[in-house]
């Protein structure tokens, strides 16, 4: 993957750097809007994917990046525990019934819904943009967890995982599947095409899950994550695949969405039991993480999917545009 266009000036410092163009990483965080922190965090994790075009492998591991990356991280988990409220002792054994309470108590705009019924095909074809910055990897994130597990809820990861991956079948693959929806699209399939077309909510939402794997620490809360968008993903497929079909899309184009409404209508009950409520089980002192894992994940996608609606609403594309030079300044 490209290095993308800098949004500010830790970006562009740390973009600089990988680049090879400067040696000199900021050592702290002052000015930085959402635009500059998200790009700068996506831009750090993606070293522990599959790399930048150009880059050494070794600047995964380099330690000012790493510095950089947790300056990063702080001001990103305070503005979380903002919008979702800090991790809390909870009782272990209620672990998945309030896994469906909140995925229940989930109000977020329906995105699907207009998706279903009213976008055009070009807000379409964006909604496919944004999401293929992370399903063009899906399920990678969540497996950093593997290793990190033990017993019953390793087992149930890697249970959901198997159907991820198309259970060895490269074209079952969701990672694959998608590129059909895309390529009916017209769209690049080449793996992170799209990070420079896509703003900070979207970055988030990735960055999201790349916090909570990379780190295990967070064990418990990338596990609630993968629960969440489990048990709140049937509905949601149906609809996009109805919307896509509304608009012409034959059955490759669907292929994805109407894999999870199968898929996923199995794997909630596998996350919230035998992988969440196994884990608490287990180690009862991340129980509460779990469910906080749960409610960043709803909280997040509900501000992303707010920003794409707001843009259609008002005639404006959901993509990003870049500032005029100087608007990233505090």
């Amino acid at each position: 993957m490209k290095l993308p266009a800098a949004r500010g000036p830790v970006s562009a410092a740390l973009i600089d750097v990988l680049s090879g163009k400067s040696r000199v990483l900021p050592s702290r965080l002052v000015t930085v809007d959402d635009e500059d922190l998200h790009l700068t965090l996506f831009v750090c994790y993606e070293l522990a994917y599959r790399g930048w075009d150009g880059v050494d492998d070794d600047w995964e591991w380099d330690p000012g990046v790493l510095r950089l990356r947790a300056a990063a991280e702080r001001h990103f988990e305070a503005m979380l525990h903002e919008l979702a409220g800090p991790p809390e002792p909870v009782d272990l054994e209620t672990v998945p019934a309030r896994l469906r309470e909140i995925a229940d108590d989930d109000d977020g705009p329906s995105l699907s819904g207009y998706l279903r019924g009213r976008a055009s095909h070009q807000q379409f074809r964006e909604f496919v943009m944004h999401r293929s910055v992370y399903h063009l990897r899906e399920a990678d994130p969540h497996t950093w967890a593997i290793p990190r597990l033990g017993g019953d809820a390793k087992a149930a990861l890697i249970e959901i995982q198997l159907d991820e991956y198309g259970n060895g079948v490269t074209d079952r693959m969701h990672q694959e599947l998608f590129k059909q929806t895309m390529r009916w699209f017209d769209l690049d399939l080449t793996y992170g095409a799209y990070v420079d077309s896509v703003g900070a909510a979207t970055l988030a939402t990735n960055n999201l899950m790349s916090l909570f794997g990379l780190h295990r620490s967070r064990r418990g809360a990338i596990i609630g994550h993968l629960a969440a968008y489990e048990m709140t993903s049937t509905q949601p497929n149906r609809s996009y695949g109805n919307g896509l079909r509304r608009l012409g899309g034959d059955a490759d184009a669907t292929a994805f969405y109407d894999e999870h409404v199968e898929a996923d209508a199995v794997h909630e009950q596998i996350a919230a039991h035998d992988l969440a409520g196994s884990f608490a089980r287990a180690e009862p002192h991340l129980a509460g993480d779990v469910l906080f894992g749960a409610r960043c994940a709803l909280a997040l996608d509900a501000r992303w999917a707010q920003g794409l609606l707001d843009a259609w609403s008002s005639g404006r594309s959901s993509l990003y545009t870049e500032p005029t030079v100087g608007s990233l300044a505090a």
